[in-house]
């Protein structure tokens, strides 16, 4: 099984988990840095992640989407039914 990455991410899921925590972000009025301030991460880190270009550890995961007040399986659903901008 290939490693997935930002450059190597066959299935999507990157762009599709980056474009859910966009669109709750941004459905919430928070800015990036009000995310990442409330998640305790960098600023750049949340554009890259919102990009797709992070592979996120289940711990920023859980970080992301605690700011967000949701779960992290209410999260990943999100991704699940998001289309990432081409």
């Amino acid at each position: 099984m290939a490693r997935i990455s930002g450059k190597h991410n066959e299935s999507d899921l990157l762009h599709r988990l980056g474009a859910a925590i966009r669109a709750r972000r941004k459905s919430t009025g928070l800015s990036q840095e009000g995310l990442a301030d409330a998640a305790g991460m960098e600023r750049a880190y949340i554009g890259r992640v919102e990009r797709g270009e992070r592979n996120v550890t289940i711990l920023n995961v859980e970080k992301i989407s605690a700011a967000l007040d949701l779960t992290p399986g209410k999260l990943m659903t999100l991704a699940d039914n998001t289309t990432p901008k081409s």
